[in-house]
């Protein structure tokens, strides 16, 4: 395979690298596709490499234990082993949360853990409750509650899942012999009112907002971001425990961190070995919304957790289908039309241009990571690294 004909445009392929493993040098691993890829004529000039975060967390050997995170929760909220922990808003996943839900009980393992859920959804689209309980329950959620004690008072199963999260989060509270109290309610206050010693604010993006307003009124809290962050310790992440995953029964892995540092080193190879400026990212979840079942992708607290500088602006560009339009009724030839889009590309357009009316800036990292991410899949293809061409002409 030679290099791709100029009449293609923008174009992703997912490239395997075989198994990365703890210990093993990301930069050099990934560089060693790359030049297979350039051997081939499949790298130039302006090329993004998009490097998905787990391999290298992977290899970074990223990894806490459940353990380590039950230390460091209670060293930082002042817990004892009988504390009563208060956890607002967690998101419902048996990869993403359960782990977490796991070392934040073993905190506090002669105690309790008090569960406040928003209703009907998480922070990123799972349903957790019937859209229309509280209803019929008569409950007005912005200053009430519904409360679960048993799988039959809100006996509800998760539709892509089929999983009843209220319940399952019950049990893993009471695998370790730990009381549990939990209900759904869309007044972060109700949380404070159950007489718990410490907070962790477990929503993903509107964390840092939602802890303020907790500690307005209850000091001792703190958000995931703030367990496991540590540089001291071998393994830790910028992030926290945010954008962690399931490792094994008794370790997670943390997102990757330093990752821009990452994607610096591999410019600079790309650069100094084959003669090549492109630009790098390490991207997570995608930045999207599954209509279907109206889930925000994106668990992971941003979609790019490094990159390069030359990914750090806006993706802007004309209305090429306005100009055809537009064009098109002024009696211009196709020659003619494609000649002053041409030209309209290189001019600067300010963002509420008529040219741009109906483009939406985005940041560009975003949109690279999303797309990314879609060509990886949730399921992994084997293909770690992604290569983006003709999106930055």
């Amino acid at each position: 395979m030679g290099a791709l004909p100029d009449y293609i445009g923008v174009t992703a392929f997912g490239v395997k690298m075989g198994v990365i493993l703890e210990g093993d040098d990301i930069v050099e691993e990934t560089y060693k596709s790359v030049a297979q890829c350039h051997a081939d004529g499949l790298i130039s000039d302006g090329d993004i490499l998009c490097i998905k975060e787990s391999v290298v967390a992977r290899a970074q050997n990223n990894y806490v234990s459940k353990e380590e995170i039950a230390k460091d929760v209670r060293e930082k909220l002042g817990l004892i082993e009988s504390s009563n922990l208060g956890i607002l808003y967690p998101i419902v996943s048996r990869n993403r949360f359960v782990p977490i839900l796991e070392g934040l009980v073993k905190a506090v393992p002669k105690g309790k853990i008090t569960i406040q859920f928003s209703y009907p959804r998480d922070c990123v689209g799972n349903q957790i409750a019937p859209e229309n309980l509280h209803q019929t329950r008569g409950i007005d959620l912005n200053s009430e509650k519904i409360v679960y004690t048993d799988p039959n008072s809100c006996n509800f199963n998760h539709p892509s899942t089929g999983v009843n999260y209220l319940e399952l989060y019950a049990k893993i509270a009471k695998a370790e012999g730990v009381t549990s109290e939990i209900y759904l309610s869309n007044d972060p206050y109700q949380l404070i009112n159950h007489k718990v010693d410490g907070i962790i604010v477990s929503c993903i993006h509107d964390a840092d907002e939602m802890l303020q307003k907790i500690k307005e009124k209850f000091e001792n809290s703190i958000t995931l971001k703030d367990i496991c962050n540590n540089p001291r310790n071998l393994a830790w992440s910028e992030w926290g425990v945010l954008g962690s995953n399931m490792h094994s029964d008794k370790e997670l892995k943390l997102a990757p961190r330093e990752a821009s540092k990452v994607a610096q080193k591999l410019q600079l190879k790309v650069k100094e070995q084959l003669g090549k400026t492109v630009e790098v990212i390490i991207f997570g979840d995608g930045a999207y919304m599954d209509p279907s079942t109206k889930i925000y992708e994106l668990a992971d607290p941003v979609c790019s957790f490094g990159c390069t500088k030359g990914l750090v602006k806006l993706r802007t560009g004309i209305k090429y289908k306005y100009f055809v339009g537009k064009l098109s009724s002024q009696g211009k030839t196709k020659k003619e039309i494609e000649s002053i889009i041409e030209q309209e590309k290189q001019k600067t357009h300010e963002l509420d241009d008529i040219s741009m009316e109906g483009t939406t800036p985005r940041k560009l990292h975003d949109v690279v990571g999303s797309l990314a991410d879609l060509l990886t899949g949730s399921a992994d293809a084997g293909t770690p690294l992604v290569v983006v061409k003709s999106l930055l002409k």
